[in-house]
């Protein structure tokens, strides 16, 4: 469809919700309106009193669909994309584990070439980088074996694939760190927070240094510690005190209680929150076993109670949630207005990746990324860049 109105929906608009029509054309959204008018040869999508949104936005995820991006062939990167689609998801950053070089730069050619091929799935948008440069006492599930400190030798060499890498998350407390900050904002890479041990004083000192995001807030992030008997406080506390750092969360009802996803939004409030799934290969899978990770060098995890564990269940292994679960669970047990909600997973994302000209709200000009749900934030309908990939009505 070349053109096409929505109408009967609740529209959810950067400021309001509004009863009225979206008109699209070319795959851009080319008004939004509380009437009706009649526009000569467009095709008609009937919301039937449902929620019409912005396409959800998901900046930090590892796979879907039973693959993982770092199995490293296109067919995992179009298959997780067409999953997390039909759950909402209209755009997504690909993340990436500790791994070898060689394995990163594999990834990269991956990564070209199924964004060629990606016709019905959520838009790639850019890679993540998630270590090797971390902490090894907040590894998490991260493979021990390939954390390191930032070695400039190699992420230069990394680097010479810059274009297709949008942001990268590391320890900022290890050695190297500020000059490897640096040399990501020269190439419009966002440094991020990462599975690290730093406390507030180091933490403000990575901000100066273009560190302004934290990765899964909670997950893998220090907070008040005793050296030598005085405390310090730590990521989660600096994530609270410095105002212009942004969080993001993984708001699957599992990593984080009603009462931290309640704390988070009453201090950083729904401009500086982005919900991601953190999801592995499990999402969209029943439970069972499953791999954290490539199938030739991942790790074993187990799926149960909604969530990706470690085999000795010692720690969390990533989540299987999907985006419409997020909103679902910061609205109901975060107890969040559904606006927030949508705005934690759709406008603020986009800011904080700095896609926010094109993507994130049902605005004049941007891109036609649009998702209709219902009450219960199951998805009925999706559309990527104006095209109706999902209709379940």
């Amino acid at each position: 469809m070349n053109k096409f109105k929505i109408i009967n929906g609740k529209i959810l608009t950067p400021n309001r919700m509004i009863s009225g029509m979206i008109y699209v054309e070319s795959g851009k959204i080319r008004e939004v309106s509380e009437g009706n008018p009649e526009i000569p040869g467009a095709h008609i999508i009937d919301a039937r009193g449902c929620y019409v949104s912005p396409g959800f936005i998901d900046i930090h995820t590892h796979g879907a669909g039973n693959h993982d991006f770092m199995d490293g062939t296109p067919e995992a990167y179009l298959q997780i994309a067409e999953t997390h689609a039909a759950y909402g998801t209209t755009s997504l950053y690909p993340t990436t584990l500790a791994s070898t070089t060689e394995e990163l730069e594999q990834t990269f050619a991956v990564y070209k070439e199924a964004k060629t091929k990606n016709k019905k799935g959520a838009s790639f948008m850019g890679l993540h980088l998630e270590g090797p440069y971390l902490s090894m006492n907040q590894k998490g599930a991260q493979d021990p074996q390939y954390i390191r400190n930032p070695n400039k030798e190699e992420y230069l060499k990394i680097l010479e694939n810059a274009e297709h890498i949008a942001r990268w998350s590391s320890a900022p407390e290890l050695e190297g760190s500020e000059e490897f900050a640096e040399t990501l904002r020269r190439f419009n890479i966002l440094p991020a927070i990462g599975h690290s041990d730093a406390i507030y004083e180091e933490v403000e000192k990575a901000y100066d240094w273009g560190y302004t995001h934290v990765t899964h807030l909670y997950s893998c992030t220090s907070g008040v510690t005793r050296r030598n008997a005085l405390r310090y406080a730590g990521i989660i506390e600096a994530s609270y005190l410095i105002p212009g750092m942004t969080v993001e969360i993984i708001a699957d009802g599992v990593h984080l209680p009603a009462s931290l996803l309640k704390l988070v939004y009453q201090i950083k409030g729904a401009d500086k929150i982005a919900l991601i799934t953190d999801s592995m290969r499990a999402a969209g899978m029943p439970d069972g076993s499953s791999m954290l990770g490539s199938l030739k060098n991942g790790q074993p995890v187990i799926i149960e109670d909604g969530v990706a564990k470690l085999p000795d269940r010692s720690a969390f292994a990533g989540s299987v949630a999907t985006a419409n679960r997020l909103v679902r669970v910061m609205n109901t047990l975060g107890e969040v207005p559904l606006s927030d909600a949508i705005r934690m997973i759709t406008s603020t994302p986009a800011k904080i990746m700095g896609i926010d000209k094109t993507k994130g709200s049902l605005t004049k000009g941007k891109d036609a990324d649009i998702v209709i749900f219902n009450e219960n934030i199951d998805i009925k309908a999706v559309i990527i860049n104006g095209e109706l990939i999902l209709n379940n009505f």
